[in-house]
């Protein structure tokens, strides 16, 4: 059996404002936004988000329901850099990203296995902007 990670839950405070963060700061599509009943009746919303063209797993925005939920939104992974942007023009996203208004908390570098930035989403969450290198196979 094939398995794929299909989403990740990112909390957030309030849907709209991490939609439009999402959609203008990281130029990400919307794949869904919809709302349904959960198991006790109350309405939900499902809201997904990726970059466009991937085909790979999207962020699922969850927005907090609980204090508990709320008091672990920007932090999810305790000051790690919690996701992993892949690019295949590290220069061209980066400038883009920088003239919408995206943070970077350290300063591009090339490192063995590519070039890397670290940012933070609305929340503070981190992320690394990253374009792997390319292995060519065969070579010594």
């Amino acid at each position: 059996m094939a398995q794929t990670l299909g989403y990740v839950a990112l909390v957030v405070r309030d849907y709209d404002e991490a939609l439009a963060f999402f959609t203008r700061s990281l130029g990400f599509v919307v794949i869904e936004d919809s709302v349904a009943k959960d198991r006790s009746g109350n309405e939900k919303r499902w809201v997904l988000v990726g970059p466009p063209y991937s085909r790979g797993t999207s962020l699922l925005l969850a927005r907090a329901s609980t204090p508990e939920e709320a008091s672990h939104i920007g932090n999810q992974t305790g000051g790690r850099v919690f996701l992993f942007l892949h690019t295949d023009d590290f220069w061209r996203d980066y400038g883009e990203m920088l003239k919408r208004g995206v943070r970077f908390v350290k300063e591009p570098r090339q490192e063995t296995y590519g070039t890397v930035a670290v940012f933070e989403d609305l929340y503070g969450n981190k992320w690394d902007l990253l374009e792997l290198k390319k292995v060519t196979e065969g070579l010594v």
